[in-house]
């Protein structure tokens, strides 16, 4: 039993790491050569992790091939246009000004449902809002929209709003994230006086709080309604 426990162990150890050497794309955006090598190393890894009888080389032999012609094609694809074109496909004009491309829609072996599917996961649910749609090689949809048809933005309407900034989360779960607090050039006093401020004592009330370069906060305490609010915080371009 402990032989089994171990093998699991160490191949799991393994299928992880070249996982995660292998990059971080969501199974929705591998390209058809990276799904086939997904599968197979799924399949390559059940036996040797549960066959006492197989040697957990003859699992990982196969595996390390497998990531090598990965990174192999990988190369060659980022290398060569026409071969990335062969291996992964192009993408494809399934919606024009002329309206839908029904022999796109053939090739890519796509029916109507599957276009209006893809339009609705786009937020369209019309096709005459549509000016082009088209069909990635990773099979997602991505929609330009007619003008008519376009959602207002800020710079449309002249309104001028502070840069964008990414939060950081300086307390989760009533831990003060040491890196993050780092990054923002804050102290813990001073975290403690911005708690202080919003009536909690303790740091381990604080479920989430929030940071961002425009010194807006966010924070909720356990079981309690979250809230924003304004510091003084000259963070812009720190992270």
């Amino acid at each position: 039993m402990l032989i089994i426990v171990f093998r699991v162990l160490l191949i799991y150890i393994i299928v992880l790491f070249y996982l995660r050497i292998m990059g971080k794309r969501q199974l929705g955006e591998l390209q058809p050569f990276e799904l086939v090598i997904t599968l197979l190393i799924a399949d390559i890894v059940a036996l040797p992790m549960t066959q006492n009888s197989m040697p957990v080389l003859f699992g990982l032999v196969p595996l390390t091939t497998l990531v090598l012609a990965h990174f192999t094609l990988s190369l060659i694809t980022r290398k060569s246009i026409s071969f990335r074109r062969v291996v992964n496909g192009k993408p494809v004009v399934v919606i024009s000004p002329n309206g839908i491309q029904f022999d796109a829609l053939k090739s890519l072996n796509m029916n109507m449902d599957d276009l209006m599917e893809g339009l609705r996961s786009c937020n369209y649910y019309k096709i005459e809002d549509v000016e082009y749609a088209i069909v990635e090689t990773n099979g997602a949809i991505n929609v330009i929209p007619k003008s008519e048809s376009s959602a207002v933005v800020n710079q449309d309407m002249g309104i001028k709003l502070p840069p964008a900034s990414l939060p950081l989360n300086l307390i989760v779960a009533g831990k003060v994230i040491g890196e993050n607090l780092q990054t923002s050039d804050l102290s813990l006093g001073k975290i403690k006086e911005i708690l202080k401020a919003q009536g909690i004592n303790q740091i381990r009330e604080v479920l989430l709080l929030t940071l961002d370069t425009n010194g807006k906060c966010y924070i909720q305490e356990f079981n309690m309604q979250g809230k924003t609010f304004n510091i003084e915080y000259n963070g812009e371009g720190r992270w």
